[in-house]
């Protein structure tokens, strides 16, 4: 029998023909959390709207998560893979450059 090359995932023991398993365990991407941070100028129906369009809550989740922000300081709006991730932080940011809020998004390795 011959050894097929390109099969990453198994190998042949010539001796007894037996095939062997060589699987490759792959490490999962990591994930990033995008977080909002609190300010004193955004108003907080701005952070709900942001909610809503850019994260997809629902708006009584957002309603929740838009409090957090106020009374902690900071709040998740959820955790992605890297691309996706700054994708987000960078939409947030520039949604509210453009109407003229402060908002704060970033990403953090989660």
């Amino acid at each position: 029998m011959s050894k097929n090359i390109n099969d990453s995932r198994s190998d042949i023991n010539t001796d007894t023909n037996e095939l062997v398993s060589s699987k490759k365990k792959t490490k999962k991407p990591s994930k990033y959390k995008v977080v909002l941070l609190n300010d004193d100028y955004t108003p907080m129906e701005f952070v709900v709207e942001v909610l809503i369009v850019f994260f997809s809550k629902s708006e009584e989740e957002a309603m929740k998560i838009m409090l957090h922000i106020h009374q902690k300081g900071l709040g998740l709006c959820g955790f992605y893979s890297f691309d996706v991730a700054e994708t987000k932080v960078t939409q947030v940011m520039a949604y509210s450059i453009k109407h003229n809020h402060p908002l704060q998004c970033k990403m953090e390795k989660g």
